[in-house]
């Protein structure tokens, strides 16, 4: 009898003592450690295995990526600052795409995000439950884009966004946040959209407080706040700014302006302590309410020429979506 096939038994069970037959993946959970010399070179790899409580840790760098967080209970941050995640965009949607619950990212930058609907985001969550802290959307079409998740709740904290946004098809906007039980932004700052606007909210609650949402001299955002189906809200603390090439002069806060769509349930629009500078040379109104509901305004300072609430149109055709 030949040795060749007792050979070949050898060298089959050598390679599965050693692990190098290919297998599929096994999910991984603990810590995953993403960059040069780690042992997951871009994110995407590391999405494909992160296990639900999995922490995804980034080394600083720019990484020509996109990738799909499908699991949940998972935090992904960068560990110093520099952590870039550009180029291509999955599935036509977003650098990242959240589609587990329970997902929070911090110390990234999210920069050039396009796609074919001219909606390409740098986050486009899809799952419950998104927290994005200290991070950083600039040059995107959408900064962060939620579709529809009822009982979510999406925080955004200590964040950037600067010159996002396009009206090329239906409007892309610093944030858009579709029906969701909570929207909460604090402490960040909104600059220079590009047409759309800063924050877009459908959520049944929006809490806008200690930001600082200005257009500068070339922003030229619509609205600076716009929660199209009302609903309740706090809009708090923030300092706001209408530029000259602002393409909506006359309002800087719109409530309830899509009056044909479904409306949320009204409750209390409560809109204090704010600062709002209108440097358009026009009159703009602070708040513009198309809703049933009347906020209730107090403690806001204005400088140029400003109404501090209006009712009803604004002169313009209605607002795409």
């Amino acid at each position: 009898m030949s040795s060749r096939p007792k050979y070949a038994l050898a060298v089959f069970l050598s390679f599965l003592a050693t692990g190098c037959l290919a297998q599929p993946a096994a999910k991984t959970s603990g810590v995953l450690a993403v960059g040069a010399g780690k042992p997951f070179a871009l994110p995407s790899e590391a999405a494909r295995v992160a296990k639900s409580g999995a922490v995804i840790k980034i080394d600083p760098g720019t990484y020509s990526d996109c990738a799909i967080w499908g699991t949940d209970y998972l935090v992904i941050e960068g560990t110093g600052p520099g952590v870039i995640i550009t180029g291509k965009v999955c599935e036509d949607k977003g650098l990242f795409i959240t589609r587990g619950h329970d997902i929070a990212i911090r110390g990234i930058t999210f920069t050039g995000a396009r796609a074919i609907p001219h909606n390409g985001a740098g986050i486009r969550a899809e799952g419950a439950n998104l927290t994005v802290e200290n991070s950083r959307f600039i040059d995107n079409e959408d900064g962060i884009l939620a579709a529809n998740s009822d009982g979510s709740t999406i925080v955004i904290r200590h964040s950037y966004f600067s010159g996002n946004g396009n009206c090329i098809a239906a409007c892309a906007h610093g944030i858009y946040i579709n029906h969701v039980a909570l929207l909460r932004v604090e402490n960040s700052e909104f600059v220079a959209q590009h047409e759309g606007h800063h924050i877009k909210s459908r959520a049944l609650r929006t809490e806008v407080t200690n930001n600082f949402v200005h257009d500068g001299p070339n922003g030229s955002a619509s609205y600076l706040v716009d929660l199209p189906n009302g609903g309740s809200a706090l809009i708090s603390g923030n300092r706001f700014e209408k530029g000259p090439l602002s393409e909506n002069r006359q309002t800087a806060i719109s409530i309830g302006a899509e009056t044909t769509l479904p409306r949320n349930p009204p409750g209390d629009i409560v809109v204090e302590n704010n600062e709002f500078s209108n440097n358009t040379g026009r009159t703009s109104a602070f708040v513009r309410n198309y809703a049933d509901t009347t906020p209730k305004l107090s403690g806001n300072r204005f400088s140029g020429i400003v109404v501090p609430l209006a009712k009803g149109e604004d002169g313009r055709a209605p607002p795409k979506p």
